[in-house]
């Protein structure tokens, strides 16, 4: 689940890290990214991945890591229907695991990205974009009646609105096209420092 953890167990199960933060990415792909850049010791962080939909023992030992650590935790998903209902299922929990919800979900996870609107801000040509299927489109128009949508981030319910509006998505690689290492070098450290500055205002 992650490449360098930097933890250990202490007597009495008490848990210490020299870590500053916790990054969840969607997939295995953009979880070697990191692997291959050093980019766990580089930035004091634990990288996990559940390799897309996390499973039961995933969800429950970043939990497990939250709650001992109280680190900051942040999650990086593909830019498409799929990719930000497994950042819900992090956060809000599973809905076919409603029951188990308050024991395994994590309501400190931050969406890093990517977000539609990145595919402006970071310049993506327009071969790096995918049109949305009509499966994409009538899952987006599901997720978007979502009630904690409206309650707690109607910040994602914007972005979600946006993808649906444009039409378009693109994976977390396509960010790698301006260079190999763009996505630990630039796009992960500047967004992590952009909600840091919106966390101080």
């Amino acid at each position: 689940m992650s490449s360098d953890l930097s933890f250990r167990w202490l007597p009495h199960a008490d848990l210490v890290s020299a870590a500053l933060y916790i990054l969840v990415v969607e997939k295995e792909s953009v979880f070697q990214r990191l692997e291959n850049d050093k980019f766990c010791s580089k930035n004091r962080c634990i990288v996990i991945t559940g390799r897309g939909y996390p499973d039961v023992p995933t969800r429950r030992f970043l939990r497990l890591l939250v709650d001992k650590l109280g680190l900051p935790v942040y999650c990086l998903v593909d830019c498409d229907p799929y990719g930000f209902d497994i950042l819900a299922t992090y956060r809000f929990g599973s809905m076919q695991m409603a029951y188990d919800a308050k024991f395994l979900r994590v309501p400190q996870i931050q969406w890093l990205g990517a977000f539609p609107s990145d595919s402006e801000n970071y310049d993506l040509p327009k071969r790096c974009l995918l049109p949305l299927t009509i499966e994409d489109k009538r899952k987006t128009e599901a997720m978007l009646q979502r009630c904690y949508l409206h309650q707690e981030v109607p910040d994602w319910r914007s972005e979600l609105e946006l993808m649906l509006q444009r039409g378009t998505k693109f994976e977390i690689e396509a960010l790698s096209v301006h260079s190999l290492s763009f996505l630990t070098e630039v796009y992960i450290p500047g967004k992590i420092q952009e909600i840091k500055s919106i966390c101080q205002v």
